[in-house]
């Protein structure tokens, strides 16, 4: 195997996901609907459009596309967007991979930990546990059905439910320390099945390379945590005051609207199966992770 195609390759996670495939010898591509100086070809979903020649070319498949769920607030009309750009997506993969010559030996799609529902309590959910019935839950259940239908095309598939992303560049950690003071979200007691970027991005190239990897795996670290928590070590890595009185869950409910469900809610998530499966995570530990992204 030593081509690989990427969908949302331009995000945080797969820039660096192309970085380590790259220095490992794999010529990478993007789909994209702009292709520039990356190695890309084109494609467009709303279009329905596809390179057909990108599958042609490809070893392997890695699916990261999808409007971000955090981006904007939910209003119907982007409800409609986060779940078409995900189930749109995967069909055009699948009608392109469907009439292909030479088929990819393995698609690996991203999902999410959504997938369990906005708050499971303390109870430690895995891959068994049964879907949540909120609207991100479902969003994550059609998505993961349009990518079992991949699957019966014989191909190697892999559903990494992730996690909140940790990383220096954005995402969870710099909203969570935009304001001058660090604060839990409500009462903080909700728990954040987290995973620094380094070890997603690895663990993706490890169902590349991992040939008897197969199925759904959750991508999060072994050892989630509260809200409070991860509030207080990243305030203090980063250096901000931490006030343990937690930002007011009403006025989270008033900025964000049916979105703040995300953040007030939360979800203690098992990583035993996919280190049964012989992957190592090199940043297993709250501290230590959060310690590296703001070294």
């Amino acid at each position: 195997m030593k081509n690989i195609l990427i969908t949302g390759g331009s995000g945080l996670i797969g820039k660096r996901i192309t970085q380590l495939l790259e220095q490992k010898g794999y010529e990478v591509a993007w789909l994209s609907r702009s292709p520039q100086s990356q190695k890309s070809f084109l494609w467009d979903v709303a279009k329905k459009q596809l390179d057909q020649e990108s599958i042609e070319w490809a070893d392997g498949i890695i699916h990261l596309a999808g409007a971000g769920v955090a981006d904007k607030r939910w209003t119907d009309d982007r409800k409609k967007e986060i779940l078409d750009s995900r189930t749109h997506s995967t069909q055009l993969l699948y009608d392109g991979i469907a009439k292909a010559v030479s088929k990819p030996d393995v698609f690996i799609s991203a999902s999410a930990v959504g997938y369990y529902g906005f708050n499971t309590g303390t109870a430690l959910v895995d891959e068994t546990s049964k879907a949540g019935n909120d609207f991100l839950a479902q969003v994550v259940v059609a998505w993961e059905n349009e990518v079992k239908k991949i699957e019966e095309l014989h191909l190697r598939t892999v559903l990494l439910r992730i996690g909140i992303v940790l990383d220096a560049q954005g995402g969870a950690l710099g909203e969570m320390l935009k304001p001058p003071v660090a604060a839990p979200l409500g009462k903080g007691d909700q728990w954040m099945s987290w995973i620094h970027i380094e070890d997603l991005a690895n663990l993706f190239v490890y169902a590349v390379e991992k040939t008897t990897l197969q199925g759904i795996y959750n991508a999060v670290a072994p050892s989630p945590a509260t809200n409070y928590h991860l509030t207080k070590v990243a305030a203090k890595a980063k250096g901000k005051p931490f006030v343990g009185i937690g930002v007011p869950g009403f006025g989270l409910k008033l900025i964000l609207g049916e979105m703040a469900a995300m953040v007030l809610g939360g979800n203690r998530v098992s990583a035993h199966k996919i280190q049964k499966a012989g992957f190592e995570f090199e940043f297993p530990v709250l501290e230590g992770a959060v310690k590296e992204i703001f070294s």
